[in-house]
């Protein structure tokens, strides 16, 4: 069974997908303002609806992990990335090369930014902890003033 809830957020409109009773994707939706469906009901199912309540929680900067069952649809590579994604505390960040060397293979940080950019959950798989070796932030699906926004509210600056 697949299900879908969308809701406003700080970063914009959230839509959050279950597929067999897990999370399969939360994404920004990319239609223009007024161009698309927010659900003001109560999501259909209980998982959907405590996915709503956990992400509202972080942006009230009241949960730091979250603890759904996610379903990913990636290669193996991609799902040990995402995995060692999940691991990064929140309010910290890491490297490419952390995350490559994380999961056994310190030549992949060019893969580890592809698997990122692939990421199908958004924030419950925070690739926005992942910037550049040098500090620099970029290389985000959204653009970087979402990551920024996310980071900025891990520490502290929004809630």
């Amino acid at each position: 069974m697949t299900d879908t809830y969308a809701f406003r957020t700080p970063i914009g409109v959230l839509e959050i997908r279950e597929k067999n009773d897990k999370i399969a994707t939360i994404r920004i939706q990319q239609k223009e303002l007024g161009n698309f469906e927010v659900q003001h009901a109560k999501p259909h199912s209980d998982l959907l609806y405590e996915a709503y309540t956990q992400l509202n929680e972080y942006f009230a900067g009241k949960r730091m992990r979250f603890d759904l069952p996610l379903h990913y649809s990636g290669t193996p590579f991609q799902e040990r990335v995402w995995n060692a994604l999940r691991e990064i505390p929140y309010g910290e960040t890491r490297s490419y090369e952390d995350i490559a060397i994380a999961i056994g293979n310190k030549q992949a940080v060019r893969a580890v930014g592809q698997a990122n950019n692939r990421n199908p959950i958004l924030i419950m798989v925070p690739c926005h902890r992942v910037i550049r070796k040098n500090g620099n932030i970029d290389g985000f699906t959204y653009g970087t003033e979402i990551k920024k926004y996310l980071l900025e509210l891990e520490k502290g600056h929004f809630a």
